[in-house]
């Protein structure tokens, strides 16, 4: 793709970062496919088992203070164990029935119609002074939305900033920067929060088989990381790209650029209704909670005899996932009613079945990934290559005087070059998940800090990486005001956005960390068995 699109046709000649990107597509395209990778990933799994197997490991077994031996996963017993459980092995995977849940109500409101035109009204009224700032912020909260971002967004950036008199490439620019780039960072609940944190806890239990999270888990940082977004967005697209972009012509004609949909009379009418039903829920849901003796609180683990809506006994914190599901559906399903989206119930149902249709491939990848952490966890590879990873961080702590920082510091590293090959957040978080989770819970590190740093990770080199699914259509959306635009183009004006969000969201996780401020419900910083 990249050689496809050559940014300077006259020369033979690519620059370094031609050649980074280039060599970025190549690796990326040559990994099979995130499903296929876990399949060999469990076979390989397997054949290491049989093998160490043989020897001693020369560890202890935190979980039971035995010696730890690792467990042949392909004799008769254990190979006919795998079989009779792979069912049950796949339905309680953790993450699986979080996010079907979730994305049953999200989806409905997405597909209503719903959550475009809450977008719309948003941007429309917003003044030219606060149209940077207000754009990001909408980008980021689209992320309730799965890909509402790139489809909708993105290109509204484009036209808002054009009929603003402004640049419409800094308008995508802008746009992709919070949908993509600060893509863990929002203050509305969505279901990659439970998703992510279903991951997380199938690792961990690698380590702690009764440890429990909260889907909210990181729920505070990301919420204050939506203000530090929004100002870098707004600072760096400003500042820097868009005085850049004073001498790029929009060469389109006027009549072929895109226009931004007004909302109808009837639309609107159907929002704000719908708007107030999921208002009047949230309100509901308050008062259910507020008095003391509410059915909705469990007992408080520090003071028993008192009754607490955080604690993890607590009915508020089980049912998260199914309050997302309602909290989309009702609004989605009134809107669609009032606008015409939806005329019978079967359109509702229509629209859940095609919500869930976009989840198949995940489905697949869930089955294979279920099967690769059991092998993972059974054969006690995980708890072993936990404690040695953590006995080699913990000597260079010793020798070289290596901080618990700078360890959270080299996860977000790593998983934002890991990013560049896997765009996939839940493949990428499956793959890393099941190594670093356990191993940084024998230092010590909680699985909600580890969970933070791969957020920040994953996000901030989204938009610089040319494996994005929605990469090649944001060129797209350049070229339909700038012709020329290349990947190369893309890239080039995204990279302050990634420099930046990658050292200064790198920074706050730390000085968050040191303040002490909670990363969100039930969770903390340290983990101590």
């Amino acid at each position: 793709m990249a050689n496809q699109i050559d940014e300077s046709p006259g020369t033979s000649k690519k620059g370094v970062l031609q050649r980074f990107l280039d060599f970025i597509e190549y690796a990326g395209n040559k990994l099979p496919d995130p499903a296929a990778l876990f399949f060999l990933l469990l076979l390989f799994v397997w054949g290491l088992s049989a093998i160490l197997a043989q020897f001693e490991t020369g560890e202890l077994d935190p979980r039971t203070g035995e010696v730890l031996r690792v467990q042949s996963q392909i004799t008769g017993t254990e190979f006919a164990a795998f079989l009779a459980g792979m069912v049950n092995t796949f339905v309680t995977f953790a993450p699986l029935g979080i996010v079907l849940v979730a994305i049953l109500g999200v989806g409905l409101a997405e597909n209503s119609g719903y959550i475009d035109v809450g977008l719309k009204k948003v941007l429309s009224i917003t003044p030219n002074s606060l149209l940077t700032p207000m754009l990001i912020l909408v980008a980021i909260v689209s992320h309730t939305a799965a890909d509402a971002g790139y489809v909708l967004v993105i290109p509204l950036g484009a036209v808002i900033f054009y009929a603003a008199g402004r640049h419409p490439l800094a308008g995508i620019a802008a746009a992709f920067a919070g949908v993509s780039g600060g893509f863990s960072a929002n203050f509305v609940p969505s279901g990659i929060d439970p998703l992510l944190m279903g991951f997380t806890l199938e690792a961990a239990r690698i380590y702690d088989d009764t440890i429990q999270l909260n889907p909210l888990n990181n729920y505070f940082f990301t919420s204050i990381s939506s203000i530090l977004i929004v100002g870098l967005g707004w600072y760096i697209t400003d500042k820097i790209v868009e005085p850049r972009l004073t001498g790029v012509k929009v060469d389109a004609d006027e009549e072929d650029l895109p226009k931004m949909e007004t909302v109808s009379p009837k639309q609107s009418k159907a929002f704000w209704i719908a708007t107030g039903s999921m208002l009047a829920s949230i309100a509901l849901l308050v008062i259910w909670a507020l008095p003391e003796s509410s059915a909705l609180r469990g007992p408080d683990p520090v003071d028993p005899e008192r009754m607490s809506l955080v604690s993890f006994s607590a009915p508020l914190m089980q049912m998260i996932v199914p309050l997302i599901f309602i909290l989309f559906a009702l609004p989605g399903i009134v809107y669609g009613y009032i606008s015409g989206t939806f005329k019978t119930a079967k359109d509702v149902i229509q629209s859940m079945s095609t919500a869930m249709g976009t989840m198949a491939y995940y489905m697949v990848m869930a089955f294979f990934c279920a099967l690769f952490i059991d092998a993972f966890a059974s054969s006690n590879i995980g708890i072993l290559v936990a404690l040695k990873g953590a006995g080699f961080l913990q000597g260079l702590e010793e020798t070289y005087g290596l901080r618990p920082q700078v360890i959270i510091v080299g996860i977000i590293l790593l998983t934002a070059f890991v990013n560049l090959l896997v765009g996939s957040a839940s493949a990428k978080w499956a793959l890393i998940a099941p190594i670093f989770v356990p191993m940084l819970m024998e230092l010590g590190i909680s699985p909600d800090l580890t969970q933070a740093a791969y957020r920040v990770g994953d996000s901030v080199s989204n938009i610089i990486t040319p494996l994005l699914p929605y990469f090649p259509l944001v060129v797209v959306y350049c070229q339909r005001y700038v012709k020329s635009t290349g990947i190369g183009t893309l890239v080039s004006m995204m990279l302050p956005y990634f420099f930046i969000f990658l050292v200064a969201w790198s920074a706050f996780l730390i000085i968050y960390w040191s303040i002490g401020i909670p990363l969100g419900f039930q969770s903390s910083f340290e983990y101590i068995r």
